[in-house]
């Protein structure tokens, strides 16, 4: 979809703070955070809603992949995730790290992200 912005960030026409990446999913750093280091997992391929991605199961499994590494980098603290996608019309499940919103979702600095990005990155 040619107005997506997660379709452009995919196509390597917008910048992103990526976390993992494989053939199919890419996880990487919302840059509107609720919480520190908040996470979009998305298909690569345009999918509106999250129940519509051809491969659910193993969407989760990335999903699942990416809070269990978050939770071990944190020593233990839990990740919640949301699915909401109202925001971007592309599927995507977000992953909060800690049990409150610390953050108003006002645009993180490049300096804060590129140090959660050090912090968390898969790749």
């Amino acid at each position: 979809m040619s107005d997506c912005v997660f379709c452009k960030i995919v196509a390597g026409e917008m910048p992103a703070y990526k976390i993992y990446e494989d053939a199919k999913f890419l996880v990487f750093l919302d840059v509107f955070p609720k919480t520190t280091a908040q996470m979009l997992v998305i298909p690569k391929t345009h999918v509106q809603w999250v129940w519509d991605v051809p491969e659910i199961g193993a969407f989760y499994e990335v999903a699942g992949k990416v809070a269990r590494h978050i939770r071990e980098v944190n020593g233990g603290e839990p990740v919640r995730q949301m699915v909401y996608g109202f925001e971007v019309p592309h599927a995507h499940i977000q992953l909060r790290p800690g049990m409150d919103n610390d953050l108003d979702g006002s645009q993180a600095s490049h300096e804060k992200l590129e140090e959660w990005r050090a912090k968390y990155t898969m790749l």
